[in-house]
């Protein structure tokens, strides 16, 4: 059965009827190669509280992107019928989200990182059925949590952060969790795609805090807490 999403959606979906990579990043992507794999942009609501986005901070432990924020996905395998297919499946396997839960609204475009040569497809949807969720896997995944859109645009919690790499990108603080990378990149945007967004100081850079291993994102696009988000 079709859900029907919340009225806030609808300047967010209507921009995105027309939205290109290049809203997203001024990485061109390639017409073939690549991996392929999927993101999923899922926003909630909680009673009275607004609009909110799953995020998941990756374990510090891990070989690659250590210790940084991101939307529940990762690479498609050969069964996954498409984009949705990939990101709903890893949303599953990481956090425990219900498939059932999620009514997927939309596929943004394919952006490519050069530094890992994913191409990711963001699939947005509407938590029509929040449940708890939690890491499955703690040697992969440390902590979950519902980041209110209030708090992402407070003026307060918005900075840029400087990679020892010299890049330059945009960044959230919320609950507890410094959100920058590709991420924050996509984030960034629809928030300003579903005029959300209010003014901040662009000129409050800050040191990115070093974590082990990790790689330097792509112009501006990507201890445990097991305890379940509602």
């Amino acid at each position: 059965m079709t859900r029907r999403p919340p009225g806030w959606f609808d300047p967010l979906l209507g921009r995105l009827g027309t939205a290109r990579a290049e809203d997203f990043t001024r990485i061109v992507t390639p017409e073939s190669g690549g991996r392929e794999s999927a993101v999923l942009v899922l926003l909630g609501e909680e009673p009275g509280a607004g609009p909110d986005v799953l995020v998941l901070q990756r374990a510090a432990t891990l070989r690659n992107h250590a210790g940084q924020p991101a939307f529940p996905g990762g690479a498609a395998d050969p069964e996954d019928a498409d984009a949705r297919a990939t990101a709903l499946r890893e949303a599953n396997e990481e956090v425990g989200l219900d498939p059932g839960s999620v009514t997927v609204l939309a596929e943004l475009p394919r952006l490519w990182i050069p530094v890992s040569d994913f191409v990711v497809t963001p699939v947005l949807a509407w938590w029509h059925d929040p449940h708890p969720v939690h890491p499955r896997e703690p040697a992969e995944v440390a902590h979950v949590a519902r980041l209110p859109v209030s708090e992402l645009v407070d003026p307060d919690n918005r900075m840029r952060v400087r990679h020892p790499s010299g890049w330059i990108g945009p960044a959230f603080s919320a609950r507890g969790m410094l959100v920058w990378g590709f991420t924050a990149g996509v984030i960034d945007r629809l928030l300003e795609m579903g005029g959300w967004s209010r003014p901040w100081p662009h000129s409050r850079v800050v040191d990115l805090p070093p974590v082990d291993a990790t790689p330097a994102p792509s112009a501006g696009t990507e201890a445990a807490d097991e305890s379940p988000v509602r």
